[in-house]
């Protein structure tokens, strides 16, 4: 029997589904999903990224030069650094590099960075794809980094006319091209993701060699993304609660709150997607989950772990404490199956994703399956789920106003 990395549940009571539209969203899935498999019609190149015979815009062999490089710097904002950020988490133990994240407005960080490496001796990873990304340009030129012919910086952005691709020709920066066609969210897959994990020295092999097999999940993925899309025409619920049973799954789930609220959140549509930690919250949250307003759906993300800290409560407590002899893992597992249990009583929709091996190809995977079930979602309810068009109104809102407030004193 084949052995899975994720074991995926969907428990969603019938009074959150309609029924009557169901028949043909079922014909537009399959029809879409048809296209996506095939990418012979709808973002043929972007589905490219799932092909075996995908090409990085790089080759390995021209990242050896920084390998020697034992910290690495990585500046980038939204979906340009948050894939970096969860591999980084989730494979830590792998990782025998510093490495450190700039991905806000935030100069007591920088600060804090200079005094604490040296930046001959670290290596920087820019990455945006506009090339304009106001905070990843303040923070390069606040890390003071930029030289001629600088040996210890590489540039990942578009080829086109913009301030990142000004200082590449300027002072000749090693660039690698990212894809016009991929956007920022959905970039984890491609370069913007490989050259972090080669650099942080994982197996981008192993990463990519189940990105393609999420397309042969058909019958859950028509399951779930029917559902899904019934809950966002729907409006009874307007939150997803993302509930996390292991610490390095936060940053994952960080990238998954962007993909979800940027891809899905349009026309009045969306649910506010909401990272909560379990089961510290159960000390502060739990009794709203349970007893508030019915407006949630939650998903479970839980990373099955072998062994753990197994207590001893002989010499301390009462006899026959419930805890005596239990470990951590077992006492966590038992609290989530407990609040399980609970929502089944309630009725309250729930969704598990049981994370069962912690390697490159499963990160992959959650990458993969959760990119192709939001494209799919977007597509039944009627929404392109690659723009952002609100997004990019303050975009130009900014810079009106530091256009408004410059003052050229050269």
């Amino acid at each position: 029997m084949k052995k899975e990395n994720i074991l995926k549940k969907n428990n969603i009571p019938k009074k959150y589904l309609s029924t009557k539209a169901n028949f043909k969203k079922k014909k537009t899935f399959d029809k879409k999903f048809k296209d996506l498999v095939s990418s012979k019609k709808y973002f043929k190149n972007f589905f490219n990224l799932f092909d075996k015979k995908f090409k990085f815009n790089f080759e390995i062999n021209d990242l050896k030069k920084f390998q020697k490089y034992k910290v690495l710097v990585i500046i980038g904002m939204g979906g340009s650094i948050l894939g970096a950020e969860a591999l980084q988490q989730f494979l830590h133990e792998k990782i025998k590099k510093r490495v450190y994240f700039f991905n806000n407005l935030d100069g007591g960080e920088i600060l804090k960075f200079k005094k604490k490496e040296k930046v001959r001796n670290s290596l920087f990873l820019v990455i945006s794809k506009s090339g304009n990304t106001i905070e990843t340009i303040s923070n390069i030129l606040s890390l003071n980094v930029i030289k001629k012919n600088s040996k210890n910086i590489i540039v990942i952005t578009e080829k086109k006319e913009s301030d990142l691709f000004y200082l590449i020709k300027k002072f000749n920066l090693f660039f690698i091209h990212h894809r016009n066609y991929i956007g920022g969210r959905y970039s984890v897959i491609s370069e913007v993701g490989a050259i972090p994990a080669i650099l942080m020295g994982l197996n981008i092999f192993n990463f990519r060699s189940k990105i393609h097999s999420i397309l042969k999940e058909r019958k859950f993925l028509k399951d779930s993304s029917i559902i899904l899309s019934d809950i966002f025409i729907k409006k009874k619920l307007s939150n997803i609660i993302l509930l996390n049973y292991d610490m390095r799954l936060e940053k994952f789930l960080f990238w998954y709150q962007q993909l979800l609220a940027e891809s899905l959140g349009k026309q009045g549509m969306g649910l506010m997607p909401v990272i909560s930690n379990s089961p510290k919250d159960y000390h502060s949250l739990l009794q709203l989950y349970l007893d508030g307003p019915k407006d949630k759906l939650f998903y479970i993300f839980n990373l099955e772990n072998k062994s753990s800290i197994k207590l001893n409560t002989k010499n301390y407590l009462k006899k026959n404490n419930i805890l005596h002899n239990k470990d951590l893992i077992k006492i966590k597992d038992s609290q989530k199956n407990a609040l399980i249990k609970s929502f089944k009583e309630k009725k309250i929709p729930f969704r598990e994703f049981i994370i069962k091996s912690c390697n490159e190809s499963t990160m992959g995977e959650l990458f993969s399956y959760f990119i192709i079930e939001t494209i799919l979602i977007g597509w039944l309810i009627g929404i392109n789920p690659f723009d952002q068009p609100a997004v990019e109104q303050v975009k130009k809102n900014t810079k009106d106003i530091l256009i408004k407030n410059t003052k050229y004193n050269f």
